[in-house]
């Protein structure tokens, strides 16, 4: 039996490369995520959406836009009380009392989740090369990539994502990861392209197994 072609359609390879950019992407970010909130980030407003490693810095789109992702309960002046902070159904933090808070949230944390997403998007840039290798598909997975976080961030969120800072580092961080991914990955594939093969002895040289002519 003829062996496949490099260009034949595998869907059991693209799925598998799809769910493996997608889990390294969301991993780089779980491993840069926390310690730059903790070092940045305000800790007394931090800690009432989860603290740094909840999984909504990750997921919730409205975490990088400065947005309350917390339930509040309106009253007389801007805000009355809030009952806490939730993360799938599931209470992460305590609220605070009456009078407690203004409604302000702590832009420091949105501007460091959008520097932690370039960081992971420049990881990216490795996992495109090592993975998928082809000039021609880098393209495709990035915006696959980028796809699904807005299909899972929107689901997360139960909102559809309408911060213009949110979209403005989503499309900033694609467009990096095509262009060097890209450009990589044609380098190699001319380097790789130039190889030549070394002599079978002194007198022949292997080019395309064409005689010696004296």
């Amino acid at each position: 039996m003829a062996p496949r072609s490099s260009t034949s359609w595998d869907p059991v390879l693209l799925i598998s490369q799809i769910v493996s950019m997608q889990t390294l992407h969301y991993l780089t970010l779980s491993l840069i995520i926390p310690p730059c909130l903790a070092m940045f980030a305000e800790k007394s407003l931090l800690i009432y959406e989860g603290g740094p490693a909840n999984v909504g810095m990750v997921m919730d789109w409205r975490e990088m836009a400065g947005l309350p992702t917390v339930p509040i309960t309106p009253g007389q002046g801007r805000w009355n009380q809030y009952t806490g902070a939730w993360s799938m159904g599931k209470k992460v933090g305590s609220g605070w009392q009456e009078g407690q808070w203004d409604g302000t949230t702590d832009p420091k944390r949105g501007w460091t989740l959008a520097f932690c997403w370039m960081l992971a998007s420049c990881a990216d840039i490795y996992y495109l090369c090592f993975l998928i290798r082809r000039p021609r598909l880098i393209l495709d997975f990035t915006l696959t990539l980028l796809f699904n976080h807005l299909v899972l961030t929107t689901y997360y969120s139960a909102s559809i994502p309408t911060s213009f800072f949110f979209w403005l580092v989503m499309i900033a961080s694609s467009a990096l990861t095509i262009v060097i991914a890209e450009q990589l990955c044609v380098k190699r594939e001319m380097t790789e392209g130039l190889v030549v093969s070394h002599p079978r002895d002194e007198d022949e040289v292997e080019m395309g197994e064409l005689p010696r002519r004296d």
